[in-house]
Order: C-alpha cells, then sequence, then structure tokens
C-alpha cells in the first residue's frame, strides 16, 4: 500500500517511479479520487457541525419561546442528507483504498529498469559447475528409478503433483531439517509452525489479494491455501504495535505451499519444478525501516549459505523493474546451476518490500522515547525452495551408474546412507 502524502507532497516522482516499471502515469487518478474523499470528509463534518449548532439552537428558541420551526425543518433536512454523505464518503474512501492496493511497490533506486528477466544483472558467481566424464541427465528422467514418481502423483492428484518414495522422500525430508536447523542455530531465525490455511486478511496484507487470486487456492469455506508461508509469518505482526524493535524478528518455517500456477501455464510441466504442492523453508524478517537494507544483504547471504554447504554452484541477480514482484521495492534471486538442463534455475527469491505489506496490514512499532508509531519494514526469502533443492541435488551428484552421492552435510539426516541407488 502506497502513503498517500507521499503521492500528494510529490506526484511527478511517484509517477517517475511507476515509469521505471513500465507504467503509466497514476498520480492524477489517485488524487482525483484523494480530493473527492477529502471533500466529502469536510462536507459531512461541516454537516454535522451544523446540525448540532442548529439543535443547540432550537434549545435556545424554545428557552426563549421563539418559533423554532425553520431551525427544526433544517436540522430534519441535515438528518436525511447525513446518511447519504456518509456513504458517499465512505464509498469513497473505499474506491481510493482500492485502487491504492492495485498499484505496485515503488522500486528503489539502485533496482535497474528493464522489461524482463533479460534485464537482470548478475552480481556474482559463487563454485565452479563439475565436469562430468558422462552426459548428465535431467532429474525428470534420473528420478524415477530413485523414487521420484511422477505417474503416481499424476494418477492421484493430476498434472504437477509427484509421489516421492523411499530414500526420494528422506533425502527431501533431510534437506528441509537441514535448512531449519542452519537457519535457526547459525542464522538467528525463530522456527515457527504456522497454519497454511489463512484467511482474506492475511493474503491481502502481504500483497497476494487482490491481484494473485487466480494463482492461489481457495477452499470451499472461503480460506486460502498459502503459497508461500511468508504469508503466514509477515501477517502474525498483522494490527500489532511491536515495541522498540531494536533488533530485527527473524521468523523461519518449513511449510507445504500451494500455487495452482495460473499465471504459469505450459511452463515447467515436466519434472519437479513446478508443483502445485511444494515444500518451502521460508525466512521473514520485520524490522525497523533503518535496518531492512543491511537486513536484505544478510537474509540473501543466509540463503546462499545453505546452498554453499551443499557445494551446489550458484549465482546471485539483481531483478529488474521489469521482472520484480508486484510487492518488492528490491530483489535478488538466487539461480542453481542445473547440468542435466545445462541451465541456470532460480532457487531462491529474497525480497523488502519497505512499508508497503506493513501499510496494508497495519503493522507498526514505537521507536522508545516517541510518543507515536511508525511501519515496520517487512522482507522475506526462500531459504530454499526444498523440492527444487532436491532437483539440484540430483543433477549435480548424479553418478555414471544413475545413482546420487548424498551431499556430506545431509548424511546425519539421512542415517548415514551416503548413496541413492537405482531401485
Amino acid at each position: 500500500m502506497h502513503d498517500i502524502r507521499l503521492i500528494r507532497d510529490d506526484p511527478a516522482a511517484f509517477d517517475a517511479a511507476l515509469a521505471k516499471r513500465g507504467l503509466a502515469p497514476l498520480s492524477a487518478e489517485v488524487l482525483s479520487i484523494d480530493e473527492r474523499a477529502r471533500a466529502l470528509t469536510t462536507e459531512v463534518q461541516a454537516v454535522l457541525a451544523r446540525r448540532n449548532e442548529a439543535s443547540k439552537a432550537i434549545g435556545a428558541a424554545k428557552a426563549r419561546r421563539d418559533d423554532p420551526t425553520d431551525l427544526m425543518a433544517e436540522v430534519a433536512t441535515l438528518k436525511e442528507r447525513l446518511p447519504v454523505l456518509e456513504a458517499e464518503q465512505k464509498a469513497v474512501a473505499a474506491a481510493l483504498i482500492d485502487r491504492l492496493a492495485t498499484i505496485p511497490n515503488l522500486p528503489a533506486d539502485d533496482v535497474p529498469k528493464g522489461k524482463d528477466e533479460s534485464d537482470n544483472v548478475e552480481l556474482k558467481r559463487w563454485g565452479t559447475p563439475r565436469a562430468f566424464d558422462f552426459v548428465p541427465k535431467e532429474h525428470a528422467d534420473l528420478g524415477p528409478a530413485l523414487g521420484m514418481d511422477f505417474e503416481t502423483g499424476a494418477r492421484l492428484s493430476g498434472a504437477r503433483f509427484t509421489f516421492l518414495r523411499g530414500g526420494m522422500a528422506r533425502l527431501h525430508r533431510a534437506l528441509a531439517q537441514f535448512m531449519l536447523d542452519r537457519h535457526v542455530e547459525g542464522n538467528g531465525y525463530v522456527e515457527c509452525n504456522p497454519p497454511v490455511l489463512v484467511g482474506d486478511a492475511a493474503m491481502y496484507g502481504t500483497d497476494k489479494l487482490p491481484k494473485f487470486a487466480d494463482d492461489s487456492f481457495k477452499t470451499t469455506d472461503g480460506r486460502w491455501l498459502i503459497p508461500t508461508s511468508e504469508v503466514s509469518l509477515t501477517a502474525s505482526v498483522a494490527d500489532r504495535i511491536l515495541g522498540d524493535l531494536a533488533e530485527p524478528m527473524r521468523m523461519t518455517a518449513h511449510t507445504l505451499c500451494f500455487r495452482s500456477e495460473a499465471g504459469a501455464a505450459g511452463r515447467d510441466t515436466r519434472g519437479f519444478i513446478r508443483q502445485h504442492q511444494f515444500e518451502k523453508v521460508e525466512l521473514v524478517t520485520v524490522c525497523r525501516p533503518d535496518d531492512s537494507d543491511a537486513e536484505h544483504e544478510r537474509m540473501t547471504a543466509c540463503a546462499e549459505g545453505v546452498l554453499e554447504a551443499l557445494d551446489l554452484p550458484y549465482r546471485r541477480l539483481l531483478l529488474c523493474t521489469g521482472d520484480m514482484g508486484f510487492g518488492a521495492r528490491r530483489t535478488y534471486d538466487l539461480e542453481v546451476w542445473l547440468p542435466g538442463q545445462d541451465a541456470w534455475r532460480e532457487i531462491s527469491s529474497c525480497s523488502t518490500t519497505g512499508d508497503f505489506q506493513a501499510r496494508r496490514m497495519n503493522a507498526r512499532f514505537r521507536p522508545e522515547g516517541e510518543k507515536g508509531t511508525r511501519f515496520v519494514h517487512t522482507l522475506n526469502g526462500s531459504g530454499l525452495a526444498v523440492g527444487r533443492t532436491l532437483v539440484a541435488v540430483l543433477e549435480n551428484y548424479q553418478q555414471a551408474d544413475g545413482s546420487v552421492a548424498v551431499p556430506a552435510v545431509l548424511q546425519p539426516y539421512m542415517g548415514g546412507v551416503d548413496r541413492l541407488s537405482p531401485r
């Protein structure tokens, strides 16, 4: 949500920031609605004041034994007019909020302008892709013999569902446990176990509604299946006034996630990359505005640390305005190397939203020594997507005989098993 006061103060700067996202100027439209809303507020206040004034005058006239008929008629007219004005005021105020809610976040100054992913900027690379003495397979070809059962998943639930068996299922679980332990014990995040069903307010507050309604699943009783635990974790501070927030609030969770992928029809239909049901270890930070840029770097480094511990080559990208998400102010994508596909593929996305989400869900903090409150800043990132990390392990650790070596850091979580072999 945008601060209407900033648009009033500098509409040209607002339109210039939208232009970086490739959007037409919107300040005039927004300010027109705002002007009408403020005019109605002034009119309602004037009518209320005149009604009170006239009501007192009626009492005074009666005390003087003057005729109050004209005053009584005026009060009756004002009483009839007031509900109409108040209803219009409420409708226009709601229209302003609705319009602001559909405008994406403004990009940070250092975000490059661009049309699509081809304009993203590579900031770093880590690791050296492995040199194979055989032609590496894609995980979709390698996985079935190791327990990645696409056929049963599709038979049970349809396309984009997978049934994991045996060592494959255990390796998937080991990855999630390893990530959680690393983030909690090494990176200072508080482990959470939030609901995966949430109401409209949680989805709206984290900017998933109304824009991404078609990409989400909804239950028959009106709840939403979370597309990521960012929703549950971030919304946990909705409508709250936190304390001084001297230290950032850092949360992590491993949950099921659900996406209908309506906006990704035809993409990655083969394999385990893009599923309707998947698991993710999420990182969320709630902090003071002055801390958010440093937290963005820290969060991204925490996600990178998982890839480095697994010895998976990756690169960090700064997304351009045309590839950045609706609610993001700045986003770093981490892409892991997949030798079977001979390509870099996204495995984590870490974003700072500024106060964009906080305004939508009214999350504030009270600085020490100050009477007033301020909106917090929120950040979110994948630390990592568990399924995609499983894919990366399969492709990078595959052997010529079709087996897959288990990374050393995962072997304690696998009961000492060091290899998955074809069944």
